[in-house]
Formats: structure tokens, C-alpha cells, sequence
């Protein structure tokens, strides 16, 4: 069960819709407050002009800091803004208490573990859904649509391919902390630890609650083509908090999404390794179905382990 403790009236039931649009007003303005700030900086901490920040954010700058820089306005905007807002919704607004020292006090080995196993479960069989989402046509009536999607899709995989693609050590730790740890604890924070329970007390369902957050956390990346993995995935973080009642399984799980991806794109870059981050289809279908039955087993196993803790506590 998740842990948000709070008797402000903004956040009864009946107060749904206003904590919603604070919500979202929040989050928004921390973001676009936190991405200024960050773009202010670079012409002192990385020597960019304002005037090269265009081709900067369309991946066409040829500046020896412009891929650290990129990260730093990243981090600062994104990972770090989304706990940020979390952060102001909970204890400003919301005055709520998240129980840290009861949420730690539930983190164990085995379920550290357990999430290990549901994670590769995960990565396997979402490997199948990102194939079949990209691969998604609409219909004839929708062709203008579809076509402003995918151009939108090919700008944002030509942003992805500039911010991973590391020429140093340096960049690479730094993608790992911006893409990886920064992204997992920010989001996870503000959707998972923040909005799902919010949305479990307005909805009275915990099932409700977790999918609509995972609904909300993809939608919120504005890319069609990776919105239902994306979904899935924000799906198995809020089950890992329902189930355990602590934030640290879904953050883990999902720096090590994060953090996998990333390790695998730099290795191909080293030539150890053949990754093509464009590619969609690199798992086959039986092998993601051994995925998710690693994934629904995991589950099984880790509420069942995590209850037997609770119970023996």
C-alpha cells in the first residue's frame, strides 16, 4: 500500500479536480522555471552563446560542450524538476508524510532481488510492445495526423541519438546520472510516490490509480510511438509500490531501465557490442513471451515475499 498521509482539504475526494490542476500547474511551471534557469547557465558553466542554443536543442551543434551541456539543462529541467514539483505538491501544498523511515524499513534484499527478476521480465516483453507501437498505422482520415506524429518521433530519436552519443567517460557518467538515477528518483517521486496514491484515494481503486498515473507519466514524454511500453512500464512501478508499500523498488527499477539502456547504447559505441537504438524488433516474439511470464511471476512471488515480511515484522 502506498503511504501519502495528509487531512488538507485539497487533497478529500470531493477536491479531486483542484488538486489535479495545482498538480499540473506546478509541475509544469517548477519544469519550465528549472529548464530557463539551466539554459541561463550554460554560457558560464559551458562557454555555449546564446545565440548557438538553437542548434544545440536540434541536435546540430558542433560545440565540444554542447552534449554535457544538453545533459545539464536535461537534468536540471527534467529528472531534478519532476522532484522538485513532488516535492512542493507533497510538502507545501499537500502537507503530507510520506513515511520515509517506514518505506525503508520495507526495502529488503529479496525483494531487491525479486525486482531484479522484474525488471528482465519487463525489458523482455515491452521489448514486443515498442515493436508493435512503432509500427503502429492509423487510419486513412488520420494520415496528417500520423504524418505530424512521426515527424515529431524522428526530431525527438535525432535528440536521443545527439544526448547518447558519448565521445568520453565523462559523458557517459553523466548520461548515466541525468538519464538514469536523476530520471528515476524525479519521476518516480512525483508519479508513483506523489500522484498514484492521490489518485488511489480519488478513485477508491488501486488498480484505477496505478494505470491512470502510468497513463499520465507516458503522455507526458509527448511520443505516440513509445506510449504504450512506456505505459507498461510506469504500470510495473506503480505495482511495485502497491505491493510493497515502499518508493525505493519502483526508483531502483527504474534507474535500472534507464541506466541498462544507456550502458547499452555506449558499448555500442566502443564496438563491443551490436545495439541500434532505432531498431524495434531485436527480442522475438517467444523470447518476450518468456518475458512476461517471468514478469507476472515475479509479481507473484514479490507480493507474496513482501507480505510474508510484513506479516513476520
Amino acid at each position: 500500500m502506498e503511504i501519502y498521509k495528509t487531512q488538507v482539504p485539497i487533497t478529500s475526494k470531493s477536491n479531486w479536480l483542484l488538486s489535479i490542476v495545482v498538480m499540473v500547474l506546478v509541475t509544469f511551471g517548477v519544469l519550465i522555471l528549472l529548464q530557463g534557469l539551466g539554459l541561463l547557465l550554460l554560457p558560464f558553466l559551458f562557454g555555449i552563446p546564446l545565440d548557438e542554443l538553437a542548434a544545440l536543442f536540434t541536435a546540430e551543434s558542433s560545440h565540444p560542450n554542447g552534449r554535457m551541456a544538453f545533459l545539464f539543462v536535461q537534468g536540471l529541467g527534467g529528472g531534478l524538476g519532476f522532484l522538485v514539483a513532488g516535492l512542493l505538491i507533497s510538502k507545501v501544498i499537500d502537507k503530507a508524510n510520506l513515511g520515509w523511515k517506514q518505506q525503508m524499513s520495507r526495502f529488503k534484499f529479496m525483494g531487491l532481488a525479486l525486482t531484479l527478476v522484474i525488471m528482465i521480465g519487463s525489458v523482455l516483453f515491452n521489448s514486443l510492445l515498442i515493436d508493435w507501437n512503432a509500427k503502429i498505422v492509423l487510419p486513412e482520415f488520420l494520415s496528417e495526423l500520423e504524418q505530424m506524429m512521426r515527424s515529431k518521433e524522428d526530431e525527438l530519436m535525432g535528440l536521443t541519438k545527439y544526448l547518447t552519443d558519448f565521445e568520453n567517460v565523462g559523458e557517459f557518467l553523466m548520461g548515466v546520472l541525468v538519464i538514469g538515477v536523476l530520471a528515476g528518483i524525479g519521476e518516480e517521486f512525483l508519479f508513483r510516490g506523489v500522484l498514484q496514491p492521490k489518485l488511489h484515494l480519488f478513485t477508491g481503486n488501486a488498480h484505477v490509480a496505478i494505470w491512470l498515473s502510468a497513463f499520465i507519466f507516458s503522455a507526458i514524454h509527448f511520443q505516440f510511438y513509445g506510449f504504450f511500453p512506456r505505459m507498461m512500464l510506469g504500470a510495473v512501478f506503480g505495482y511495485l509500490y502497491l505491493y510493497s508499500g515502499s518508493l525505493v523498488y519502483p526508483i531502483i527499477g527504474h534507474i535500472l531501465n534507464n541506466t541498462f539502456t544507456v550502458i547499452l547504447v555506449y558499448l555500442d559505441k566502443l564496438g563491443k557490442i551490436e545495439f541500434n537504438i532505432d531498431e524495434t524488433d531485436q527480442v522475438s516474439i517467444p523470447i518476450a513471451l518468456v518475458g512476461l511470464l517471468i514478469l507476472l511471476v515475479g509479481f507473484r512471488v514479490f507480493k507474496e515475499k513482501i507480505q510474508n515480511i510484513e506479516s513476520n515484522g
